[in-house]
């Protein structure tokens, strides 16, 4: 909850003057007067007046007990707005005049001049003058003023209007939900490697490697696109040593793990490998005994041209963090870890699922599980992939829109969810993200934006700022798979 503070106090001075007459009491003399002049622009915030709850209020020159102001105002706004002007009064003179009061103990009368346009020029004379909207829309004004503070309290008051204000806030229900999903054992170098199967280039090979794991692996056509230098090796094995790889024979083996930081990819180009007839079948321990194999001309390779997200939950010296508390919220932190539970018993692992936009604003539900630069993958609980950054230049990787101020929410940056460029059986559709930054030029004018047609119409009427981000200066992707994690 944001407290909002005016403080209604221009300056106050004490001074000590003889009276004369009658007459000068009537009028202020030369040390009990002070010259106003400035040109200043206001935000207007919720009127705190009882019965304006759902009105706009800017008041340009504060009440203070004992003084007047007389001038002049000249005003541009960006809305219609009304000219208030209070009068100090008390309670036994208000007699059914209209007032204007906070607590409803000190009030003051109410001149409200009903201009209906957006700019003008009013001399006045009152305890305070603002700028009003019967809307609850908050409007922009800049304003003029030239005159006179008169008056000699016998006091030094400073009067506060405490509003206390809920800020907007954008809070989606079952924003994070858990998502469990079955895991793989592979090899690498000899040791056991636990990982997942999200996303895969081939729609035909996403549908097979579903029905074995019976859970589904989404197609994301522009996988195909990853070059190289953004991709590890898998082989999977069709025929040799019965066991439970995903063909039922040997385990999969890798060719890098998170530990060889420099080198490992949640992306895996598929290699499917076949012994040759008449050879003596083994369990392959690395990725270099088979390359060796392959060159001794005992096993074959179909070098499919496929590439599945494949990410590691544990491997040698290693595992994803996994979250403290283990209650998933619509609250909870954003940071500290993805996963609440590693189950090697049931072989399944629970992560946390955010939920955002799409881009045509259906609901989306995400995991998070490598990033780089490292500092993002530090502060999310995830693995490091430096490798990813590879994919800037390249269609592998699609735009995620994040937003850094503006409505309160549920977002990794405190605000409103995110939005997508392409959700599930998109053809652009890739579990690696570039993000972008989303940021309000007038955060008092934030708006929750749920489509990418939305961001492009803001963006275009210059209300917002998309920039791309570069944490640290690097290049930054994502590996967020989509997912239904009720499946």
């Amino acid at each position: 909850m944001k407290k909002i503070i005016a403080i209604l106090i221009i300056g106050i001075f004490v001074t000590s003057i003889v009276s004369i007459s009658s007459l000068s009491d009537q009028f202020a003399d030369a040390g009990s007067r002070k010259k106003i002049h400035f040109t200043q622009t206001f935000t207007s915030s919720q009127d705190p007046g009882q019965g304006h709850e759902n009105h706009q209020l800017s008041l340009i020159l504060s009440p203070n007990e004992g003084t007047i102001y007389d001038g002049s105002m000249t005003f541009t706004s960006s809305e219609n707005v009304q000219i208030v002007v209070l009068h100090e009064i008390n309670s036994n003179d208000a007699k059914g005049q209209p007032t204007w009061s906070i607590d409803g103990d000190t009030l003051y009368g109410l001149s409200l001049i009903d201009l209906q346009q957006k700019s003008g020029s009013f001399e006045f004379t009152g305890a305070a003058i603002g700028l009003h909207s019967p809307n609850s829309k908050p409007f922009i004004s800049t304003v003029s003023v030239d005159g006179w503070i008169r008056g000699q309290p016998t006091e030094i008051i400073m009067q506060k209007i405490e509003l206390e204000k809920e800020e907007p806030k954008s809070l989606l229900s079952r924003t994070n939900v858990p998502a469990t999903i079955p895991m793989h054992q592979g090899i690498y170098d000899g040791e056991k490697i636990l990982y997942i199967i999200t996303d895969g280039s081939d729609e035909e090979y996403a549908k097979t490697i579903s029905e074995k794991q019976e859970w589904n692996v989404e197609f994301a056509p522009i996988l195909a696109n990853v070059p190289e230098d953004a991709l590890q090796k898998i082989f999977i094995f069709k025929n040799g040593v019965k066991g439970e790889g995903l063909y039922g024979f040997q385990n999969e083996v890798f060719s890098s793990t998170p530990e060889q930081e420099s080198e490992y990819s949640a992306l895996s180009s598929v290699i499917e490998v076949t012994w040759k007839t008449g050879q003596k079948e083994i369990i392959f321990e690395s990725a270099n005994d088979i390359i060796t194999a392959k060159e001794g001309g005992r096993i074959e390779f179909n070098e499919t041209g496929i590439v599945v997200n494949s990410p590691h939950i544990v491997w040698p010296n290693g595992q994803m963090q996994v979250r403290d508390d283990k209650e998933i919220t619509d609250d909870m932190p954003y940071g500290g870890g993805q996963i609440t539970e590693i189950n090697e018993q049931e072989m399944n692992v629970t992560f946390v699922a955010h939920r955002g936009w799409g881009p045509d604003g259906r609901t989306i539900y995400y995991i998070v599980t490598d990033a780089t630069p490292s500092g993002p993958a530090e502060m999310m609980g995830v693995t490091s992939s430096p490798t990813s950054a590879n994919l800037i230049a390249h269609a592998g990787a699609v735009d995620l829109f994040q937003f850094k101020n503006g409505i309160k929410g549920t977002g990794p940056l405190g605000f409103q969810a995110g939005i997508a460029s392409a959700a599930l059986g998109d053809e652009n559709y890739s579990p690696m993200w570039r993000i972008y930054l989303i940021e309000w030029n007038d955060s008092e004018n934030a708006k929750i934006l749920e489509t990418k047609s939305d961001i492009d119409s803001f963006r275009t009427n210059d209300q917002i700022t998309v920039s791309i981000a570069r944490p640290t200066n690097s290049d930054h992707i994502v590996n967020c798979p989509f997912i239904d994690p009720f499946q």
